[in-house]
């Protein structure tokens, strides 16, 4: 067995330098491990977030120190005495109504010019009910709106009315001595007034108002049978004829005339400047009465007589219900 003496030196150098070279690498490993763990919980740093004092009370402005040496802490006021008190915030604001100024709206932005159009029917109530049918009927018009709630319109009403069953026949009678001759006809009323409207109620799409109004009232009556009409051309020397009705009879009266009621109104949208509306109202007209004969009397009558409906005269209330739009 060879003896260890016997190794050559260069061996053992090479030996004693690989252990040193080991140890130093496990020593080197270790120490970079430490020193990650410290690095590693001390990623969160700790801030103080209490805010820094200010010193605005001496002449040299706000005091500080560039040093990292920490000092011991002043406490710094803000001094606001002096200051106005004006400049410590602004003044509020105020909100209000927006104000208009040209020629189409009123301060509170409503328009101030208003046009309605409309049609429906027309319901004869109280004596008119006694002679007349309902019918159809129109209206227009036009004003001013002084604001959102109240305004004043000029109106032109068309109400158109039928006969009873009864009234034709009596009327029959009277012309021809018989019923059942062909007679027809109709009445109506058209109305210049002036309306005041206020509105009481509004939302961004419903609203509501009443109205009145005061006018004159033109009423007529027209007794009609039918006939055969002839028509020339003046051009080609042709005739031809037609079927049309003949007035044999009719009959006018004027008067003052009142009118009242309610309306709702509907907007299509929040920014629309029209309105869709429903109204109802009651009319009295207050016709003076003519002295006439009728079919209790006619048989009596002297050959000047005119008058064979006097009806017509008497005082006139009726119910108009239209819809339509409002500007």
């Amino acid at each position: 067995m060879r003896n260890v003496s016997n190794l050559s030196l260069p061996f053992i150098l090479v030996c004693r330098s690989a252990a040193v070279a080991l140890l130093t690498c496990a020593c080197t490993l270790g120490l970079q491990a430490q020193q990650s763990d410290v690095t590693s919980a001390s990623v969160t740093p700790s801030f103080n977030l209490a805010p820094a004092d200010l010193n605005l009370a001496g002449t040299n402005g706000v005091g500080y120190s560039s040093s990292l040496t920490p000092e011991p802490t002043e406490t710094a006021s803000l001094d606001f005495k002096g200051l106005p008190e004006s400049g410590l915030q602004p003044s509020p604001r105020r909100y209000g109504r927006p104000r208009y100024n040209d020629s189409g709206h009123n301060p509170d932005g409503s328009p101030k010019y208003a046009f309605i159009a409309g049609v429906g029917g027309t319901i004869p109530v109280g004596n008119l009910h006694k002679y007349d049918t309902a019918s159809y009927g129109f209206q227009v018009g036009a004003g001013r709106n002084f604001n959102k709630n109240f305004g004043l319109l000029l109106q032109f009403d068309y109400d158109n009315f039928g006969y009873q069953s009864s009234t034709l026949n009596n009327q029959s009678t009277i012309y021809f001595g018989a019923t059942g001759q062909g007679l027809d006809g109709h009445s109506h009323i058209w109305s210049f007034t002036l309306d005041p409207t206020y509105s009481f109620y509004s939302r961004d799409a419903v609203g509501a108002y009443v109205v009145g109004g005061v006018g004159f009232y033109h009423k007529t009556a027209n007794f009609t049978v039918p006939a055969t009409g002839t028509y020339c051309d003046p051009f080609y020397g042709y005739c031809y004829q037609y079927e049309a009705d003949e007035t044999i009879d009719d009959y006018t009266s004027n008067a003052v005339g009142f009118n009242g009621g309610l309306g709702l109104t509907f907007k299509p949208s929040k920014f629309a400047s029209e309105r869709f509306y429903v109204e109802g109202r009651y009319v009295f007209v207050a016709n003076q009465h003519k002295d006439g004969y009728d079919i209790s009397n006619y048989q009596t009558a002297p050959l000047t007589a005119t008058n064979f409906f006097p009806a017509n005269s008497n005082h006139s209330t009726y119910i108009p219900i239209k819809v339509g739009i409002r500007f």
